[in-house]
């Protein structure tokens, strides 16, 4: 009997999809090459001195590569007691061993293939999350019984294969599944089987497939079963329990500061301890431990870390259209500024401001004033407000105040921009009261102008576009950063720039925070 027309076309449209991407991220010349040269690496044995030989000689075959290794080998993380300087990759092997230099190279070939994209934000934060994710697989496979578990660290690395790929290559598609996984309804497995067709574990195995990757590797990137993880039977199955918990825990590490208090660190324990055999102190020890070798292995690569992205908003009292108004609209297209005054290299200068406002602090020499002068500085000239300003906590007067501006008719705006300690039901407060950045595109919306203050209307009534970022600390509310345009901002404010945005913000409560 002939099967549903509809599910047919479902299955033939899916096949259509998953083959179009294959031979996108699989069919070019660069691909190719990256896939041979990946394919020859994990395929080097370290059972024998030829092994050592072979990767020295590969290493070595490569300046770039060359320069990276023995940078890494000589950072402060893996530098020896006598603080001799490493200058042969023989050495550096020798000291890193053998897998983590393998596993490194591996790395870097993935750096330099994908990293000069033009969507290199995106790639970067996948790139970083494989980085991360190799390291804590080494660092599961140091413990383990199983022979050969440094392979771990390879099938870690890619098992963010799929996602990095598709940012790469089809960066439509990929924002589509960002946005789906942010929802909350799905997780990234399922989005990415909505709009690719195939998941991006499974695109993964596919692509390593073609790469004629080790059947073990290639199969430890199959999706776990939910719920809690039990020991596992094989040491196949226990690399397809360290390539899931290592991506985890490379994306919790992304997101938050302080990561072994979060309710995420927690369902990292309990999904993974019995399997994994670990408790919540090794669970800590290992965050830190691959924050510390992340740092030396980005620093090898000349790369800097990532602001972290901070969760998502939360809070009962935060109204359903301001969560929304907070989404991500797009990115930038066109001549050198949006038609809001919003510079298309807002993330480059917000960037070098949390680079110069990171280096002020680390000086010791910085005033708090000197801080906020220069956070408020970089948002206006990064963002392209027309008016911008700080506003804080004036205990003598019950209101919050202004202290200084920027932009047009700075003063008169800085001397109306006053409102009420006292809670009330308006934006500012709202903002405050849940500790949530609200960045809105469209300030005319209906909804957004009912939670507009009058002070507020009657000040700026032309705001189209805004800003209103939190300064709280322990739950005290000690003010805020306020910024706007005369236009609509439909572009939105990307995650690369919100991150750093809130990086920014960050040193101010840093400064702010009694040492």
């Amino acid at each position: 009997m002939a099967g549903d027309p509809h599910q047919q076309g479902q299955a033939g449209e899916t096949r259509r999809v998953r083959a179009a991407l294959m031979n996108k991220v699989c069919g070019g010349d660069d691909m190719f090459a990256l896939g041979t040269s990946v394919a020859r690496v994990v395929q080097m044995a370290s059972s024998d001195d030829q092994g050592t030989h072979d990767l020295a000689y590969y290493v070595l075959s490569d300046v770039a590569l060359t320069q990276r290794i023995l940078r890494l080998s000589n950072t402060a993380t893996y530098r020896t007691a006598s603080g001799t300087s490493v200058t042969t990759i023989s050495r550096a092997i020798s000291l890193l061993g053998f897998d983590n230099v393998k596993t490194t190279a591996l790395a870097m070939l993935l750096v330099d293939a994908l990293s000069n994209n033009d969507h290199a934000q995106s790639v970067r934060v996948e790139l970083e999350n494989a980085l991360c994710a190799s390291l804590v697989g080494r660092e599961i496979a140091r413990t383990s019984l199983y022979q050969g578990a440094e392979e771990a660290s390879i099938a870690a690395l890619f098992k963010n294969l799929g996602a990095l790929l598709v940012a790469t290559h089809e960066h439509a598609r990929y924002r589509e599944i960002v946005a789906l996984a942010a929802g909350g309804k799905h997780t990234q497995g399922q989005a990415s089987q909505m709009i690719l067709g195939c998941s991006y574990d499974a695109l993964s195995e596919a692509v390593l497939a073609e790469w004629k990757i080790q059947e073990v590797i290639v199969r430890s990137l199959a999706q776990l079963p939910s719920g809690i993880q039990k020991p596992a039977a094989s040491r196949g199955e226990w690399m397809r329990q360290v390539a899931s918990f290592s991506l985890e825990v490379s994306t919790l590490l992304a997101r938050s500061f302080n990561p072994a208090a979060t309710p995420d660190a927690r369902a990292l324990l309990t999904r993974y301890s019995v399997a994994l055999n670990l408790d919540a102190d090794q669970l800590e020890d290992l965050f830190a431990t691959v924050q510390t070798h992340m740092t030396s292995l980005l620093r090898s690569m000349s790369l800097q870390p990532l602001p972290r992205v901070a969760p998502q908003l939360a809070g009962d009292g935060l109204p359903n259209v301001l969560l929304l108004a907070t989404m991500d609209a797009g990115e930038a297209t066109g001549d050198s500024c949006h038609p809001s005054g919003k510079p298309h290299n807002a993330r480059q200068l917000l960037l070098a401001g949390v680079q110069d406002v990171t280096q002020m602090r680390a000086s010791g020499d910085a005033k708090l004033n000197d801080v906020i002068l220069a956070v408020l500085e970089t948002l206006y000239h990064s963002m392209g407000f027309r008016f911008a300003t700080v506003c804080l906590k004036d205990a003598r007067s019950g209101q919050f105040r202004a202290r200084v501006a920027f932009g047009e008719e700075h003063q008169r705006r800085q001397g109306g921009f006053a409102f009420p300690m006292a809670s009330s039901p308006d934006l500012f407060h709202l903002a405050m009261e849940n500790d949530a950045d609200l960045m809105i595109a469209d300030a005319s919306s209906a909804k957004i102008r009912e939670l507009l203050p009058a002070w507020h209307r009657a000040l700026l009534p032309d705001a189209r576009s805004f800003i209103v970022l939190p300064l709280v600390v322990n739950k005290v509310q000690l003010g805020l950063f306020y910024a706007d345009r005369a236009d609509p901002a439909p572009e939105g404010v990307p995650p690369d720039e919100a991150s750093l945005i809130k990086a920014l913000k960050g040193q101010v409560l840093l400064a702010l925070t009694p040492s």
